[in-house]
């Protein structure tokens, strides 16, 4: 459980930012709210150190207080395709290994120095026994990932490379300066040489202009 130790007082900020979080989505006391908060463990990853890798059993989801995360598939030919990146204020997990405790398919690594909260799938469960509320709270994240989701597929298969790329820009804009274009031609799913001529082709009309 978390408490306000030396430790772990600077990240009572971060702490206060969670509790908002959750009372901006389901109505709880604040006897709730801190009951339901001390059920997370504050865990601090660093840069380039993997939260799961494909094969193990995701123990835990998290939702991210500080940092950013790329969540990736690498096929059998060593390719890495960049599913989704995570910064604060979105979860990361997979959500079918949590959820039936079975091997992950895909990887969760740090992109920056971080700081989430874990909580177990024994956690969650007991949550939902002693908060039955909470279940709000999880439902509202797997229609936001869901949502996520559905447009993730809808965009790989029906636009265009300058429409992934510029839809991106609008969707994450907080996401778009803290990632490489390496990172982004994984996610677009387009060369680093394709991606730097793109990007050239876009900015050309506005250098003319």
């Amino acid at each position: 459980m978390i408490k306000l130790t030396a430790q772990n007082f600077v990240f009572y900020p971060l702490m206060e930012q969670f509790k908002e979080f959750v009372k901006q989505r389901i109505n709880v006391s604040e006897e709730e709210l801190n009951d339901i908060v001390s059920r997370y463990q504050v865990r601090k990853i660093k840069k380039k150190e993997y939260f799961l890798r494909a094969g193990e059993v995701c123990h835990y989801e998290a939702y991210v207080l500080s940092g950013l995360f790329k969540s990736f598939y690498v096929t059998a030919d060593g390719i890495e395709h960049i599913l989704q990146f995570a910064i604060e204020d979105w979860w990361v997990g997979d959500i079918a290994s949590f959820n039936y405790q079975e091997p992950a398919l895909q990887n969760i690594q740090a992109l920056e120095d971080s700081v989430v909260l874990t909580l177990s799938k024994t956690a969650k469960d007991k949550l939902y026994e002693d908060h039955p509320i909470y279940e709000k709270l999880s439902r509202i994240m797997a229609q936001r990932a869901q949502i996520a989701s559905q447009h993730r597929i809808i965009s790989s298969i029906g636009f265009t490379a300058q429409e992934r790329y510029l839809d991106f820009i609008k969707r994450y804009p907080k996401i778009y300066p803290r990632i490489s274009n390496m990172q982004l031609a994984s996610y677009l799913g387009v060369t680093q040489e394709f991606l730097s001529r793109l990007k050239r082709q876009i900015l050309k009309p506005n250098r003319n202009s």
